[in-house]
């Protein structure tokens, strides 16, 4: 009897020995081979590049041994020399503090790089019998039919509009014009927003705008205005959002929405992500607009006809070259008019109707390319060999996340692909170019555009088909980065299951280290899991000796 209770002791000291080694083990965790910090920089003076070398020196000095550097590669052809003396001193830098430079580039969602060389790359929404009078020697745009909002003034008060959320109210001491404003107070501080609402009938494909004037004060940092066209299906047409001053005299903004195929849509205005201070607002219009940020290139052909005849006019036989001369995809312009030649077959009096495409901004700065232009590609490929001679790196991050427009323009159609498919095909093509120059190059690749958890979807923004399924049409050799982190278990161990590799894009601008400590413990759990990177959009790095301990010395 002794010695069985004895042996059941043992055992159970046993148990306790080795559940308390694997706490341990589970405490420290794996310090894994791939620990990042995300920097985006211009490189625009040496001054910018003492701040870059100086993120670095902290990342050596904490464990950290590579950077995902965001520094304009998909115009690297563009650059200047001083630019390039910079970027080979920063590699010089980092290859003795053993930071390697992950170069990210190959950005679809965020087309700057690729519109620095055209702006008419954009990825372009479709405008079908926008209405022109030709009057001596030009047609200009006539609304058809006209859309008005009602009580945009405020002055009546609310008529009109339903509001949601907030404290709203009408304020006569504060105004741009007439006698009162539209004032919100309590503005939320999480996803929700505090708006006023309201239907407006609009005509399907046209392309309208709205503006009105802001007056703020006493807000929370990072407080949003927000503007939104929801169709009768749920879907959002307009993305407006600007970051709005703490306090601040009456300003105008503008946003925009294509009407696609609504016939109605719900317009909504109004303040979120804040918490504290005022936002006052006035004088809302809405507008259809004809020809403004026009994109012209061979898949986006613009049609002159006569509405009457049926008769289509010839560019540079009946009408000059039509092009919008402010083309910078904001909605504070006016567009073109179209300019008739001499000899033309249009006479004063003609009605006109015009289809055509047109490039938006989607939130505060953001403008797509096309996937299915070919010079989009020749562009990259001439990046390929210039990051190569300056960097020479072995790695490659292509940053294909959050395609926001695309599939409507006359060379996405002629694919007849779906867009899943012809997403894939960008990033297929991609990564021949970079395995073309370096065959031995790891690639690594946003896990967004290809997770059903996250944005594979139908109904996806201003995309003319569905992303769902697009992971079926990805290489199977890249690296995923997953940066979802209420989502993160479920996406890496999605990609995991798939047999790719995964790397975790983690902290996005807090200010502790739980969403860090969150992502440790999903990668601990995902077979082919490979590191973790410090990523933050505003520049925000009081954290990363904290983070480089913590991932480096588990």
């Amino acid at each position: 009897m002794k010695k069985a209770l004895l042996l059941l002791v043992a055992s159970a000291v046993g148990f306790a020995l080795i559940a308390a080694h694997l706490s341990r083990a589970a405490d420290e965790g794996k310090v894994y081979p791939l620990r990042w910090v995300y920097v985006s920089t211009g490189l625009e003076t040496d001054q910018e590049l003492d701040r870059v070398e100086g993120i670095t020196q902290v990342a050596s000095e904490h464990g950290l041994n590579g950077m995902l550097l965001s520094a304009g590669f998909d115009a690297l052809d563009l650059k200047d020399a001083n630019y390039l003396r910079r970027l080979q001193h920063l590699k010089q830098t980092c290859d003795t503090r053993g930071i390697e430079i992950v170069p990210m580039g190959f950005s679809v969602g965020y087309g700057g790089g690729i519109l620095s060389h055209d702006n008419n790359l954009a990825a372009a929404l479709p405008v079908k019998g926008a209405l022109f009078i030709v009057s001596e020697r030009e047609a200009r745009f006539q609304p058809d039919p006209p859309v008005k909002i009602e009580n945009g003034d405020f002055e009546k008060q609310l008529q009109g509009f339903t509001p949601r959320n907030g404290h709203i109210t009408l304020d006569e001491a504060q105004h741009h014009s007439g006698r009162a404003s539209l004032r919100i107070d309590n503005i939320p501080s999480g996803d929700d927003e505090a708006a006023v609402s309201q239907p407006l009938s609009v005509h399907p494909y046209r392309s309208y705008r709205f503006h009105f004037w802001v007056k703020t004060e006493g807000l929370a940092p990072g407080t949003l205005l927000e503007g939104h066209a929801v169709a009768a299906d749920g879907r959002d047409l307009a993305y407006l959002e600007r970051r709005l001053p703490p306090t601040g005299d009456w300003k105008e903004y503008f946003g925009s929405f294509n009407s696609w195929y609504a016939d109605r849509v719900n317009l909504s205005v109004g303040a979120g992500s804040g918490k504290t201070g005022t936002v006052w607002m006035d004088d809302l219009e809405v507008e259809e607009v004809g020809l403004m940020n026009v994109v012209r290139r061979e898949g986006t052909p613009v049609e002159v006809r006569n509405e009457k005849t049926g008769a289509v006019y010839k560019e540079g036989r009946d009408y000059a070259t039509i092009l919008d001369p402010h083309l910078d995809f904001k909605w504070n312009h006016e567009g073109p008019v179209i300019g008739l030649l001499p000899g033309s077959r249009i006479h004063r009096g003609d009605r006109l109707r015009v289809d055509y495409f047109h490039g938006t901004t989607i939130y505060s700065d953001q403008v797509p390319v096309d996937i299915s232009e070919e010079k989009v590609y020749q562009i990259w490929q001439r990046q390929v060999p210039l990051v190569e001679k300056y960097l020479a790196p072995k790695k490659y991050f292509l940053s294909m996340d959050e395609v926001r427009v695309g599939g409507f323009c006359d060379a996405c159609i002629r694919r007849k692909m779906g867009m899943s498919e012809m997403l894939g095909d960008c990033l297929s093509r991609q990564c021949r170019m970079i395995r073309a120059a370096n065959p031995t190059a790891e690639i690594f690749v946003w896990s967004d555009m290809f997770d059903p958890n996250h944005n594979a979807r139908e109904k996806y923004y201003l995309i003319n088909g569905s992303f769902a399924e697009t992971w079926k049409f990805m290489p199977k050799d890249l690296v995923i980065a997953c940066w979802y982190f209420e989502k993160r278990d479920l996406s890496l161990g999605f990609f995991s299951k798939l047999g790719y590799k995964t790397l975790a894009g983690a902290y996005y601008d807090g200010d502790d280290l739980e969403n860090i400590k969150g992502w440790l413990a999903s990668l601990d759990q995902t077979p082919g899991a490979t590191g973790i990177m410090y990523t933050t959009w505003e520049n925000k790095y009081k954290l990363l000796p904290a983070f480089g301990d913590l991932v480096s010395k588990r």
